[in-house]
């Protein structure tokens, strides 16, 4: 067989503002590989099939001096996330040719891996697609399940706010603090997302750029967990709206990550005179309590259909660039997925 070309996404410079296609990440078809005969050194040549595109990626687009909780980017490198692919051939006895595996992939068409514990061999018993594992089934559900675990304490007759209700995260959240019984606050950015907001239980949706959030809080709360996504003035609206003892759950703050000067919350003395539990997390740091559980109980539920989910496909990683972008900007509806090669 002749060699076949490796498309990659490189990062080629820090933005600062948003990330723009063909700027900040740029795709290279130049490079090919041999797949019958490219030395594996033990590992095992693996073919990517989906990758994830997620808010924090942005974070990853910074100089190499910033420092965070992740790596940054390395510039005329490719770009890395959660996806799936499936083994082509193998030399490691942990992983063999046909085996899907989940974990982190360079944003390439086939890449050589070393290390099978990295990765968690995915079987097709489910029938679910294999977009699913990186975003419902993967790090987005993982969010949304461990952290309720974790943080949400949920009592009858609690009422939870939950922005960006209609991205992986956020629309998990919605589903599990219902089955809980609490009433739902979401938010959202479009008609189209409030209205998918509603359909999977959410008892008050809104448009946030159409009705005010403040106005709704106020009429709807006060609120006892506040599951925060988007940071800014949702965040500063749900301080003031809060209840005694009320559980704040930062997850992500995507209000700010493409701004030039961060948004000032100005009522932060509503942590002390409300009593409020403020958590802030990494995924990560959690997944080690819960991962089995969420794999052997949630995700079933999901391929059941119990768990309902929206996915954003985007085909060809030489579109990932503006997948990106339309992530930051809100574009999206559901889960964002590069959809790299078929099985």
């Amino acid at each position: 067989m002749a060699p076949v070309t490796n498309g990659r996404l490189l990062f080629n410079e820090v933005p600062e503002g948003f990330p723009v296609p063909g700027k900040t990440t740029i795709y290279d078809g130049s490079q090919t590989i041999d797949l019958e005969n490219v030395a594996l050194q033990g590992g095992f040549l693996v073919k990517v099939l989906v990758l994830s595109i997620d808010p924090y990626l942005r974070g990853r687009m910074r100089a190499p001096e910033k420092k965070s909780y992740n790596p940054p980017f390395t510039l005329s490198e490719p770009i890395s996330n959660y996806g799936v692919g499936v083994v082509v051939r193998s030399e490691n006895p942990a992983v063999k040719p046909g085996d899907h595996l989940y974990g982190f992939y360079p944003f390439v068409q086939y890449t050589i891996q070393q290390d099978a514990q990295a990765f968690r061999v995915l079987d097709d018993k489910l029938n679910l697609p294999w977009s699913a594992y990186i975003g419902v089934c993967g790090m987005p559900g993982e969010t949304s399940y461990y952290a309720w675990k974790e943080y949400a304490a949920p009592k009858k007759g609690d009422v939870v706010f939950v922005t960006a209700a209609s991205g992986p995260v956020g629309a998990t959240v919605v589903q599990l603090a219902k089955e809980d019984g609490l009433k739902v606050i979401a938010s959202a950015g479009s008609d189209e997302k409030v209205a998918f907001a509603s359909s999977i239980g959410a008892d008050v949706a809104f448009n946030y750029k159409t009705v005010p959030t403040r106005k709704v809080l106020e009429k709807e709360g006060p609120i006892n967990i506040y599951w925060d996504n988007v940071g800014g003035e949702s965040l500063e609206a749900a301080l003031d709206n809060a209840a005694k003892g009320a559980r704040f759950i930062e997850c992500g703050m995507i209000s700010g990550y493409n701004a030039q000067t961060p948004y000032g919350i100005k009522n932060v003395m509503q942590i002390v005179t409300q009593e409020l539990h403020i958590h802030g997390f990494i995924v990560g740091n959690l997944r080690h309590k819960y991962v089995d559980e969420f794999y052997s109980k949630f995700v079933p539920r999901v391929a059941s259909g119990e768990i309902k989910y929206k996915e954003y496909l985007v085909r060809g990683l030489e579109n990932a660039g503006e997948a990106i972008l339309d992530v930051q900007s809100g574009k999206n509806f559901g889960k964002c997925v590069i959809v790299v090669a078929d099985d």
